[in-house]
């Protein structure tokens, strides 16, 4: 009798509440393909963001061009984006299962696939899941053996953009994270005191008015 052969269909995304960190929780399920019980599946799975595979609107492609440059070079520009790489265990079943796949997140602007899903403004973002990892299940004879996933594995998906926002909304509200140069950061935090300004926010502010103040001069 062959090994266990396993199928995988992502069902639906939302974002996961009251976590210690952002995380977008994809319901995944698993399918069994033979006659074989599963013990576990260590599942690991790379997700990448097919951005060429949607069409941007011009507000879009302004906000884009960090990433991908000017819109007349998209065509040997946009590629797809690794998002993240991350796993799963499966526990025992027998037909199929579904499992949650935790997804973390970041809006750390550094980051390309913070960028990318911070300047779209609506309908959807394909998604393509690429599985490896290893398969414990029962031998003929009872005895615990492993297989390795095929390669071939993966799974599409096309996750709203309104989910991502849902989750940053709910974990940063009217909020976004800049990273600094230390030496950056002093500078700000010195002119912060040298004001006597109660945030960062008040500091970004008036350093854009007195850029335009000094402009209009």
């Amino acid at each position: 009798m062959s090994p266990p052969d396993l199928n995988f269909t992502i069902e639906s995304a939302e974002p996961l509440r009251f976590a210690a960190a952002p995380h977008i929780a994809f319901k995944l399920q698993v399918t069994n393909n033979s006659p074989r019980h599963i013990h576990t599946v260590i599942l690991k799975c790379q997700l990448q963001l097919e951005v060429s595979r949607r069409t941007y609107t011009t507000a879009e492609q302004t906000r884009l061009q960090d990433l991908f440059g000017e819109p007349d070079r998209w065509g040997d520009t946009l590629r797809s984006l690794l998002w993240t790489n991350t796993s799963v265990i499966i526990p025992a079943f027998e037909q199929s299962i579904t499992a949650d796949l935790q997804v973390p997140c970041t809006f750390d602007f550094n980051v390309a696939a913070s960028k990318y899903f911070a300047g779209l403004d609506d309908d959807a973002v394909p998604l393509t899941c690429y599985f490896s990892g290893t398969i414990f299940y029962e031998g003929e004879t009872g005895v615990l053996q492993a297989v390795q996933i095929s390669w071939e594995k993966e799974a599409s998906y096309r996750m709203p953009v309104g989910i991502w926002r849902q989750m940053m909304d709910a974990y940063y509200p009217n909020a976004a994270w800049l990273c600094l140069r230390r030496d950056a950061f002093e500078r700000l935090y010195a002119y912060k005191i040298q004001h006597g300004l109660p945030t960062f926010d008040e500091v970004v502010l008036r350093l854009f008015e007195d850029k335009a103040q000094t402009g209009a001069a």
